[in-house]
Formats: C-alpha cells, sequence, structure tokens
C-alpha cells in the first residue's frame, strides 16, 4: 500500500505487534453498570471492531456496522473520558484517526487524520482528557497534543515532538493525577519519566532514564500512583517501582525484578500487564505458555508482588497471550490473544484475586489493543 511504513529491526516488528491500549492504561473502574462498549484493533484488516459487552457474563456482541476501517496497522485505540472521542494510532502512516462515538457505539471518522512521529506504537490520554501522547518507535520520540473537549480535534503542544531518552519507545503510561508520563524504550532496556505541565509540554525527570530488564514491553501503574511495573518481554521478568508523587522519580523495589517460574533456565517472554481497579491484584501476560496469565497480590506499603494462592495460577487464555487491560466495572479482565485471534475474558474474585474464564471471543485478526467504556 503506497506510503505504508515496515518496522526497521525484528524486536520492532514484535513489539508493535504487542502493544495493545489498552489499558491503562488507561480504564478506571466506575462500577454499577451492567453494559459497556469495547473496542479492538486489528491491523491485518486496518479496522477497528466495536463490540457490546455483557459484565454479568463477559459475552461481546459485535455492535452493527462495526468493523470501522482505520489507517494503515493500528496499533492503539484510546477513548475519551466523556466517551465521545476515540483516537488510533495508525503505524504504518504515522497518524492518529479520530473518530466521534454514537449512541449506540458506533464511530464515525473525521478527517483529516493527524500527523504524528514516526511509527506511533501507543496512546497515552491524560486522566482529564486535556491531552494525548504518542510513542513514536521509530522516531524515538513522544508527540503531544491538546484536546478541543468539544470536537475531539488534536492540536499540536509547543515543543513537540520530545526525545524519549532511549530507543524503540514502544508502550507508556501515565499517573492517576496526571503530572508524570513514563515510556519503556525497547532496545534500551530502559524507563524514561517525564512531567506534564499545564500546556502538555514535558521535562525529563532527574536520574531518569532508569533500567530494566531486557526489552521493555509494557508499563502498568496502580490507582493511587504509588507503584509501577514493567513486563521485560526478552528477560521473563517484571520490574517494580514505588513513585515519588512529587518528583515522579522512580525507586526500585527489594527484590525487584521478579519472576513468574522458579525455573531459572526457563525465559517466559512476559508480553503485558495490568493492576485491577481495587490496587489490589497484579495480572502478568505471557507469549509462548499454556498457562499464560499469572495473578500477583500486591502489598500496599511497599508493591511488592505475591504470586496468588488461590484459584488456578496461572490460568490460561488463549495463544499468544499479547495485552490485558480492565473493563470499566472492575470486575473483568480481558486479555488478547495474537496467536489463535480471540479474546479472553476474566472474572476477578474480588476476595481473593483469583481469575475465572468466562468468555472467549474470536477477533477478524491478531488484536493489538482493547478499550473499553460505558
Amino acid at each position: 500500500m503506497p506510503g505504508a511504513k515496515e518496522p526497521e529491526t525484528v524486536l520492532t516488528r514484535a513489539s508493535l505487534l504487542i502493544v495493545a491500549l489498552a489499558g491503562a492504561m488507561s480504564l478506571s473502574a466506575c462500577g454499577g453498570s451492567k453494559r459497556q462498549n469495547a473496542y479492538v484493533t486489528t491491523p491485518i484488516n486496518e479496522s477497528v471492531t466495536a463490540f457490546r459487552v455483557n459484565t454479568n457474563t463477559g459475552d461481546l456482541s459485535q455492535i452493527l456496522g462495526s468493523p470501522y476501517p482505520t489507517g494503515v496497522s493500528p496499533t492503539a485505540i484510546r477513548i475519551h473520558p466523556s466517551g465521545k472521542f476515540a483516537y488510533v494510532s495508525n503505524a504504518g502512516e504515522d497518524t492518529i484517526s479520530l473518530y466521534t462515538i454514537g449512541s449506540t457505539g458506533a464511530l464515525t471518522e473525521v478527517t483529516p487524520r493527524t500527523v504524528t512521529g514516526d511509527q506511533p506504537a501507543d496512546l497515552i490520554m491524560d486522566p482529564g482528557g486535556k491531552f494525548l501522547f504518542a510513542i513514536n518507535s521509530a522516531g524515538n520520540s513522544i508527540s503531544s497534543f491538546s484536546i478541543d473537549g468539544a470536537s475531539g480535534a488534536l492540536s499540536v503542544t509547543a515543543g513537540s515532538p520530545y526525545q524519549s531518552f532511549g530507543f524503540t519507545p514502544i508502550r507508556g503510561a501515565i499517573t492517576p493525577s496526571g503530572g508524570f508520563l513514563y515510556v519503556a524504550n525497547s532496545n534500551s532496556a530502559t524507563i524514561s519519566g517525564f512531567a506534564i505541565d499545564g500546556s502538555g509540554a514535558l521535562t525529563q525527570i532527574a536520574h531518569s532514564p532508569v533500567a530494566v530488564g531486557n526489552g521493555p514491553n509494557w508499563i502498568a501503574i496502580d490507582p493511587s500512583g504509588k507503584f509501577l511495573y514493567v513486563a521485560n518481554l526478552q528477560d521473563g521478568t517484571f520490574s517494580g517501582f514505588m513513585i515519588d508523587s512529587t518528583t515522579g522519580q522512580l525507586l526500585a523495589m527489594g527484590g525487584s525484578p521478579f519472576g513468574v517460574t522458579t525455573n531459572a533456565t526457563t525465559v517466559i517472554p512476559l508480553s503485558s500487564l495490568v493492576v485491577d481497579a481495587s490496587g489490589k491484584y497484579l495480572y502478568v501476560t505471557a507469549l509462548n505458555s499454556s498457562s499464560n496469565v499469572y495473578g500477583f497480590t500486591i502489598d500496599g506499603t511497599t508493591g511488592v508482588p505475591t504470586a496468588l494462592t488461590s484459584g488456578t495460577n496461572p490460568i490460561a487464555a488463549g495463544s499468544g497471550a499479547a495485552f490485558v487491560v480492565n473493563d470499566t466495572s472492575g470486575q473483568l479482565i480481558f486479555v488478547g490473544n495474537q496467536v489463535s485471534n480471540s479474546l479472553s475474558g476474566f472474572k476477578i474474585d474480588a476476595a481473593t484475586g483469583a481469575l475465572t474464564l468466562i468468555s472467549t471471543t474470536t477477533t477478524a485478526s491478531a488484536p493489538t489493543s482493547m478499550a473499553l467504556v460505558k
């Protein structure tokens, strides 16, 4: 396709496929409603599919008119806190697509698309919905945009793009306060931290970047904004840090990095992680393990994880579990499986953190991200 770009390294290609949105990143537990909508990007058929989610059963039903076309190689999707707008990063053409969300959950693209840096692998939005950041993996940069609350339109922030201070940034996360942004630099084995000012401009945090394991692929921050975790794809470990709420500096937890197996010779490629809405549990996914979702309890003071002892742990999702996200109720997590082309829905036991598989939904091709909204 004219203008489409291929990632420059094998690691970049693998990492871009793994990137997902989901999260977070980004998906707070609002409770109450039994219905919510989910949006899933699939690069091979260049589209985003919309689903209606039943919180009781975890079942996903495709919304009429879905899927909707995106740009080339969509990697991540983010939903505005108002529920009115969706944004998709298109890594193959260096753009962001803006969509309005209708009353039925249907998407309508608003053109023209917004230009980013080279190969946007992830999108991060601040909790207030004022700013959107594009993590440009091939450009080693971060593009910053302000968001028009009425139209959803993006405007480039003065000084953008900003250096990532590492090679191949592929994933980001923002603190619940909206004050700090962190970026995983896959080919540098580091995490870069930035302070965000009132205009959306970024300033590098002191003592940043910090070292993590090889191939950092995912970042998760707990709801209190005290703890940050990093999945290290090539090491089979995940790193844990405490966040200084004033400076944003990261302090390694005791015992970090952590493993998911006691076999020192086995490397399990950890692809993503998420802290549940209660802040009590951490879930970590792996790419090539049959039982590929690992659960941990989080010490509320130190942030140190301890493997769950209740239920089946680890528990199996589909093949190639590449990303994990919270739903909006705080009761479910969903795992995107890139080999089996599916989404696995799990119910969280609020008392123990144990997971129960309650749904499996087939996707048109390998999913790269998922975002949910009431």
